[in-house]
């Protein structure tokens, strides 16, 4: 639903969400075009994966070479390497033990945060927030059953496409209970002889008592597969085999103490612990089985391997090929070497320094179907809806692939009554601070007529033509006449057009949230110009984070060059609209946001005024001025007001400026508080002081740095 919402009113300039529950009121927009739109977004999976620095993009392409190279060694030393090969696979496949997958009936979290869902091959996806158990039901045929497996298998939808939901997952323990028909007690069933195909070598992980001392220290032991069955919430399995190699299917097999002998409709429950305290360790999909077979165990095989074998040959895609070869290559003794020197490249694997989101389609045969809601409620589906395009807008190609692409170029098609136009209304308010059409997210018929519809069609038509180009698109605008003119504004002309529609003089307006924070820094001389990577966490106060977040110890402000980054790398949590930002109208991150609304409040004064990052950018614009702007007060005023406003001061605004500085400066020298404290926040050491200068002026030019932050033409645009 958000990303309708954002590609109505970013791309369509539609307010598409109006009929999500019912036909929209007032455009031509109907109920089940609203979810024939909806199909087009509604299979893809989800995922993050690393983005690497070019560095490191050539690092991994020499390792890639090197793995090929290595894999050819192996192939010149084993002659019958093909013959070999068949004869393993033949060999693993003969000793697969035949699994039936469990149909659940029930399944549910212990906190109720994540919500399990079974696909259609019985395994179960779990996505949602965090929690420490999942618990499964189904009736079984549970007669003569020997072991129970779980499989920790891969999904497009999670991390590098799982297992795990952010990167190494665990398990603490695996119980099974039995209740028979005509119970109320589930009774536990004993698991033995736990094996897999893969566990890491024993490790301690300390978490350190809180510093409250509410949470004592803690000791978690994570390795080999026994400690799946332990019953020890203390010890977990763990199957990190590394950077990259990390995120590949794990099998484990744990035997019942003995066969069952259970009647028919006896109910049976899984429960899965997860190691660890938040979605970082958590298991994200799964699959459980059982099997009749005497003393079944985990074959000693990457399950990716296994998996790729029990696939029909037609079928194999090159990654099952790649797994069954490097499987094979790994059992034989004489290819040691060749493995230790793989095993090393992939130790060499840089590790990224951030992830993206993605979205990818998904193949046909995994198709979601997507069904008209009723009234929009997610639990109340009508009937199956196909993708298709509004009837009011241009006709979706008969020869065009129902799919993401294809609606990508039904979307820019030179036919499209709204894309072009809505793409040059948003660039048009970035400049002039309102779009031609006022309403950017919303072009219907309940939107004000525009002064210049011939204009805007011009430049629709002309942005088209010159291949989309937002730069030849600004370019165009701010070097014509109407944006150049002047933005005073007589009393005529403010009685008469107020929010300057008709383009009498030029633009005028105070800057948005992140603009007015990245310029503080600017001329501050803070702001750090490093580009991409993770994003900073910013200072909030103590008692939002206390009352807004569930683990407010995670949020540790950014500290040095990091902490001055531009404001689109902040970390923003939706449930915790950040205070500073909301004051300036930042919006809060709940719905897609096309057009902000400009307020002028108190709160947005007091916080250029007191917020941490001003008074740091306010401190650091100081030493500036002393640095650079002369030796007397005369010449750091100029050059003080110049870095704020772009112009030199009047001869008034100048004499107001010495006077405050100078009453700012006797103040510090009749002892009203530490000159130190003042200009760097700590009362012992001022760095970066100039040899000409005195604390005490830092002291009296950081107070006056605060009001030239804070001038109406600092944080407008004009």
């Amino acid at each position: 639903f958000d990303r309708i919402d954002c590609l109505g009113k970013a791309v369509l300039g539609l307010t598409t969400q109006c009929a999500q529950c019912h036909t929209h009121k007032f455009d031509p927009l109907t109920h089940d075009e609203y979810y024939g739109l909806f199909a087009f977004l509604n299979n893809t999976y989800e995922s993050r994966s690393y983005v690497y620095t070019p560095e490191q993009r050539a690092a991994i392409d020499d390792i890639r070479r090197q793995f090929a190279a290595a894999d050819e060694k192996a192939r010149t030393q084993r002659p019958a390497w093909q013959q070999e090969l068949a004869a393993w696979e033949q060999g693993v496949a003969a000793g697969i033990v035949a699994w039936t997958p469990v149909e659940m009936t029930e399944m549910s979290s212990s906190g109720l945060l994540t919500h399990p869902t079974q696909l259609p091959d019985k395994t179960i996806l779990m996505l949602g927030h965090w929690d420490k158990e999942m618990i499964f039901e189904s009736k079984p045929d549970l007669r003569g059953a020997t072991g129970l497996q779980l499989e920790a298998l891969t999904h497009g939808d999670l991390f590098m496409q799982g297992p795990g939901r952010e990167a190494a997952w665990g398990v603490e323990e695996l119980k099974c209970f039995v209740k028979k028909p005509g119970e109320e007690k589930w009774e536990p069933l004993t698991l033995v002889n736990a094996t897999a195909d893969f566990s890491v070598a024993e490790r301690i992980e300390t978490k350190p008592a809180s510093p409250d001392g509410k949470t004592p220290e803690k000791k978690i032991a994570h390795g080999p597969v026994a400690k799946l069955i332990d019953g020890d919430n203390e010890s977990a399995w763990e199957t990190d085999r590394g950077h990259i190699v990390r995120h590949q299917p794990s099998v484990a097999v744990a035997q019942f103490e003995k066969p069952l002998d259970l009647p028919e409709g006896t109910e049976f429950k899984v429960v899965v612990r997860m190691a660890g305290s938040n979605t970082m360790r958590m298991l994200a999909c799964c699959r459980v089985s059982l099997t009749t077979a005497p003393a079944p165990a985990a074959p000693p095989v990457d399950h990716a391997a296994i998996l790729a074998i029990r696939t029909p040959k037609e079928r194999r895609s090159p990654a099952d090929e790649a797994a069954i070869f490097a499987s094979w290559r790994k059992s034989v003794a004489d290819l040691a070497p060749v493995n230790q020197e793989i095993a090393a490249l992939w130790a060499k694997m840089p590790q990224a320094p951030t992830t993206v989101l993605h979205m990818a389609e998904r193949p046909h045969a995994q198709h979601r179907t997507t069904h008209l809601l009723d009234r929009g409620t997610w639990n109340q589906p009508l009937r199956e809806i196909g993708p298709h395009v509004p009837a009011a807008l241009h006709p979706f190609p008969a020869d065009a692939a129902r799919n993401r692409l294809g609606f990508a170029r039904w979307l820019v098609d030179p036919q499209s009554p709204l894309t072009a136009r809505v793409a040059v209304n948003r660039i048009w308010q970035t400049l002039f601070g309102t779009g031609l059409v006022e309403t950017s997210d919303d072009f219907g018929t309940r939107s004000p007529i525009p002064e210049y519809r011939d204009l805007l069609d011009w430049l629709a038509v002309d942005f088209v033509e010159h291949g989309w180009s937002q730069k030849q698109l600004i370019k165009h605008v701010v070097m014509s006449k109407a944006y150049r003119q002047s933005s005073r504004a007589t009393p005529e002309s403010l009685a008469r057009d107020p929010g300057n529609r008709l383009l009498a003089r030029g633009p005028r307006f105070r800057v948005e949230a992140e603009v007015v924070r990245d310029i503080a820094l600017a001329v501050s001389g803070l702001l750090t110009q490093k580009m991409g990577g993770p994003g900073v966490i910013p200072p909030v106060p103590q008692n939002v984070l206390d009352f807004n977040y569930s683990y407010p110890d995670f949020w540790k402000p950014a500290e040095g060059p990091e902490r001055y980054r531009r404001a689109v790398y902040l970390f923003r949590k939706r449930s915790m609209p950040d205070p500073v930002m909301a004051s300036f109208d930042a919006p809060n991150g709940d719905l897609s946001c096309a057009r902000r609304l400009r307020s002028n409040t108190p709160l947005a004064a007091l916080a250029g005024l007191n917020e941490p990052v001003f008074v740091e950018a306010a401190r650091a614009l100081a030493l500036r001025t002393l640095r650079e702007g002369g030796s007397d007060d005369a010449s750091r005023g100029h050059y003080a007001f110049f870095l704020c406003t772009s112009r030199q001061p009047s001869d008034d605004e100048l004499r107001e400026l010495l006077a405050f500085v100078a009453a700012q400066r006797k103040k510090v020298a009749d002892g009203w508080t530490n000159p130190r404290e003042v200009a760097t926040g700590d009362g012992e050491k001022l760095p970066g002081l100039p040899e000409n200068a005195t604390p005490q002026d830092a002291a009296a030019w950081t107070l006056a740095a605060r009001v030239l932050l804070n001038l109406d033409e600092t944080l407008t645009k004009n």
